[in-house]
């Protein structure tokens, strides 16, 4: 909560310096975004090398039945929540949208100081790496290279924690500077709010799909499970972290007559792999963005899916931190999609200001997915 006020705190402070037209303090602030959104993208390969390998090496614990199953499982349902929130924000955004202001001309302003920083490989050939390290890893149980890939995991978090969470209010306000002086900002605001409430209805619609599939398919009333499964919703609203509820949800699963072996294992797996919650946000705000700003044109299906599908993928990288899901996603977002530092910035922002919601709805499909798991794994038992 207190990163959510710091970023409220940059918004407005970017929107008044904007507002107030001095120029050098606003091409300051610029600049700091521009430099800043560089770093960002500088790290985005490094995040995903390490902390998908670390992740995918651990996946050789446990049956691999069990492990297949779950992996399956967690990323059809985040695959099919982005597909759904696409659908709705594609109905609902660009008629929000279309009444939005266009900048004021000749009011765009740039950063003093033009510096390009290379990140030391692609988006793509990372994930490639990450994957192949990661099942290698896996499959040799090599204590070494694990040792090795974790304790850069362990580099890269401590640098998403004490230099990009705390930097992020100026690099968001420099941006609504930015907006501010071209005359977009309220627009931009009000579109915004409007693909928040979106984004967090989407979650409720698909946390009760989920429970409706599981209650039908294990032959059990969804909304008692659904019940069960509230702490665990309310736990990850506070703690912003699937990692930190997995106590709850896992008491919830076993609550909801999920056996135990089958718990211990789908639940911490899925708290790392199953961010369907994280994925409606990020295609929600993807599409918002898209429509606000210039220069983009809201993709479609068939554009869009394997950016998605790559989102399911890219999730594994998304550390125990706020706002680690959408770190991870910005590579693909600018990869794929062509997202400036600006359209990035707006989507940390948007991403930041759910996040709780995102994670609430994350833990609570992984009950479902437990659900799934243990019905399916029962046919084998014996």
């Amino acid at each position: 909560m207190k990163l959510i006020i710091k970023l409220i705190a940059g918004i407005i402070l970017g929107i008044i310096v904007g507002l107030i037209g001095i120029e050098w303090l606003t091409r300051s602030l610029i600049t700091f975004s521009d430099l800043f959104g560089q770093f960002i993208e500088f790290m985005i390969p490094l995040i995903i090398l390490f902390f998908i390998a670390s992740g995918v090496s651990k996946l050789g614990q446990g049956s691999g039945r069990l492990v297949g199953l779950t992996v399956g499982t967690a990323y059809t349902s985040t695959i099919l929540a982005g597909i759904a929130a696409f659908f709705i924000a594609t109905l609902i955004m660009p008629m929000v949208a279309s009444e939005r202001s266009a900048p004021e001309e000749g009011s765009a302003l740039e950063g003093y100081i033009d510096l390009a920083i290379d990140p030391l490989m692609g988006v793509i050939t990372a994930l490639i790496l990450a994957f192949t390290f990661g099942i290698a890893m896996a499959k040799l149980n090599s204590e070494t290279l694990i040792r090795v890939f974790d304790e850069g995991k362990s580099v890269v978090e401590l640098v998403i924690v004490k230099v990009i969470i705390p930097l992020l209010p100026f690099f968001i306000a420099g941006i609504f500077a930015e907006l501010a002086s071209e005359g977009t900002v309220f627009d931009t605001l009000r579109v915004f709010g409007v693909v928040l409430v979106v984004a967090i209805a989407t979650h409720w619609a698909w946390i009760i799909l989920q429970y409706t599939a599981a209650g039908l398919y294990i032959g059990r009333n969804p909304f008692s499970l659904l019940k069960t499964m509230l702490p665990a919703y309310f736990t990850g609203l506070g703690t912003m972290s699937s990692a930190a509820t997995i106590p709850v949800t896992l008491r919830q699963s076993k609550q909801n007559n999920v056996r135990e072996e089958v718990a211990n294992f789908s639940v911490p797996l899925s708290a790392t792999i199953h961010l369907s919650g994280s994925v409606i946000t990020i295609v929600s705000c993807t599409v918002a963005v898209m429509a606000v700003l210039d220069g983009y044109t809201v993709p479609s299906f068939f554009e869009m899916l394997p950016v998605i599908a790559m989102l399911g993928i890219i999730m594994i990288a998304a550390p125990g931190v706020p706002g680690g899901a959408i770190m991870a996603a910005i590579g693909i977002l600018g990869s794929m999609l062509g997202f400036t530092e600006a359209a990035i910035a707006l989507m940390i922002a948007l991403y930041m200001a759910q996040d709780s919601f995102g994670t609430a709805a994350n833990v609570t499909g992984d009950g479902a997915i437990a659900l799934f798991v243990d019905k399916f794994t029962s046919k084998f038992k014996g």
